[in-house]
């Protein structure tokens, strides 16, 4: 597929080597993104009924979260198939229309590709389970008796419990990091690896942008020894999968890498090495994790250090790799309520996060409803999650002694659920998301905050995104320049130059709720018109920079 940018910007011809590093992605989950029959679950027909919308926000390609045959344990993540349309987000047919109907306004569809597990209703794990001879047997992972406590195989799966589950039809144990409904895949296996990489074809064949692949980074996993992520065949895997599917093809992918780091990164995504375009990375979520109880006791923002996150993830990938950038998705909390503000300076502090994002080097990516700065649900009782790790979470720590209103403030504040709330079209029933009964509940506050409102402001958070995905698109400055932070120290500042060549922007952001002076020291002067409002703008020492102010100025 080819979606290219145009190559050269006033006259310069830039340094993409690929189309995907002047695009913006958009993350849609279907359930919660347009429902067209009413069944309270969005679908595909939706999503096209919206393409016109992101066409206007000016995406490049629609990250699809699955839309595969599943019996939803994990809300698609746990597929039976990969070559089918789960009945309810629609056929086939609709999914074609979908890739077609998004070419024509020159946007691509990227899939999520869920391949270091499947559903235990797959097909190869019936199979599997049914008959210890069957081929199908090693396409999972296998031991006669569960680990011993302490040794390294003992691990625990990332939603909970043992990562070991009997399987009574068989009487052996099988390898899980996930729901026991969702089997690890034995990527040791060359044949397994064949029809994975056959599958992928398939959908490339039939035009789609590229992948998203999940949690990638486990499928180089060896229990036996404790490796889980990051594993000494990984790399080889990926470079084999590039070589069977992706060689000659102008497609982008993108590697869910919890464990990357970057000093490891660049191996996914130097373009010498043939494995991924980029990766997702995580370090500026997890260091505000509690040691103990992780994403259910989260802590406060510390700006320096997501600063120093940030730059150190840009220095290691410029000119090395690639940087993917994005604050939220479907399993991390809205961007405004986590690193924002979500009350009187929603709007303000939604705008000054995509200002900081989006003009640092790398892809971005919006989650659905991030461009109207939509918040976390808000869900006061654990009856209103859907979440299979949220519940049981909710079950585990009640059993270790956490109080139930601990637990609920941890699961308000982080909980996979605050991003799958219904999407906020406008102030009708149900947000105007559906006729019908929603899947989960959508937000109290979508009579006040939906794209309606905010898109019919001149200065609300969809026109500042658009305004950030044009400048983006037309300026090689911005995909390219070099990055340098400023005021590394500062609590509540965030001030970086980029450069390419004699060309040089400064962005300024105040991510306080407080009106903040620039320091004497360590700041140039600038003066002139910020490239995303128009208004002439004087940044010096002593300047008082408003509550999530943000500000980006030739200098």
């Amino acid at each position: 597929m080819s979606i290219s940018p145009a190559s050269s910007h006033a006259g310069i011809v830039t340094r993409d080597m690929a189309w995907w590093q002047s695009a913006i992605g958009y993350q849609i989950y279907p359930a919660s993104f347009a429902d067209s029959n009413d069944d309270g679950i969005g679908d595909i027909p939706g999503i096209i009924g919206k393409l016109d919308y992101l066409a206007e926000l000016g995406i490049g390609f629609i990250w699809l979260s699955p839309v595969y045959a599943s019996p939803m344990v994990d809300n698609g993540y746990d597929i039976s198939d990969y070559r089918a349309i789960n009945p309810i987000f629609g056929t086939m047919a609709d999914m074609d229309r979908l890739i077609a109907e998004a070419r024509a306004r020159k946007i691509g569809i990227v899939m999520d590709l869920v391949v270091n597990h499947t559903s235990d209703q797959h097909p190869w794990f019936r199979a599997a389970r049914s008959d210890r001879h069957s081929p199908y047997r090693d396409y999972y992972i296998w031991r006669d008796q569960p680990p011993a406590k302490g040794t390294p195989a003992d691990i625990e799966a990332s939603f909970g419990g043992s990562a070991w589950s009997l399987d009574p039809q068989s009487g052996e144990y099988y390898f899980h990091l996930f729901a026991p409904q969702q089997p690890d895949l034995n990527w040791a296996n060359p044949a397994l690896r064949a029809e994975v990489h056959a599958m992928m074809n398939w959908w490339l064949d039939k035009g789609v942008a590229g992948f998203r692949m999940d949690v990638i980074d486990l499928i180089g996993k060896q229990p036996e020894a404790g490796i889980v992520a990051d594993g000494p065949e990984l790399h080889h895997y990926l470079r084999e999968m590039h070589e069977a599917t992706l060689t000659g093809r102008d497609a982008v992918t993108v590697g869910e890498a919890w464990s990357a780091t970057p000093t490891n990164a660049p191996l996914y995504s130097a373009p010498e090495r043939q494995e991924v375009s980029m990766v997702f990375q995580f370090g500026h979520v997890t260091q505000f994790w509690d040691e103990k109880l992780g994403k259910w006791k989260p802590k406060s923002i510390d700006w320096p250090r997501l600063k120093a996150t940030f730059a150190a993830w840009q220095q290691a990938l410029h000119g090395k790799g690639w940087n993917s950038l994005f604050w939220g998705n479907h399993d991390l909390p809205r961007a405004v309520s986590r690193y924002g503000d979500e009350g009187e300076y929603r709007v303000t502090s939604a705008k000054a996060l995509a200002t900081i994002l989006h003009l640092m080097e790398g892809t971005p990516y919006i989650y659905q409803g991030e461009e109207i700065g939509m918040t976390n649900a808000g869900f006061t009782s654990i009856e209103q999650y859907r979440d299979v790790e949220t519940i049981n979470f909710h079950r585990i720590q009640l059993a270790q002694g956490v109080a139930e209103a601990d637990f609920l403030a941890g699961a308000r504040a982080n909980s996979r659920d605050n991003a799958r709330t219904p999407m906020q079209w406008s102030a009708a029933p149900h947000a105007g998301f559906t006729r019908g009964q929603p899947w989960i509940a959508v937000n109290e506050n979508f009579l006040r905050l939906n794209v309606e409102l905010d898109r019919a402001d001149t200065d609300g958070v969809f026109q500042h995104y658009r305004r950030l995905i044009a400048l983006r698109r037309e300026n090689a400055l911005i995909r390219h320049g070099d990055f340098r932070l400023l005021l590394a120290d500062h609590p509540c500042l965030i001030i970086f130059e980029r450069r390419l060549g004699a060309e040089c922007l400064l962005v300024v952001v105040n991510m306080s709720r407080q009106e903040t002076a620039i320091p004497t020291m360590g700041v140039p002067s600038v003066q002139g018109r910020d490239l995303l409002t128009g208004k002439q703008v004087s940044i010096k020492a002593g300047a008082k920079l408003k509550p999530y102010a943000a500000f980006a100025l030739r200098c």
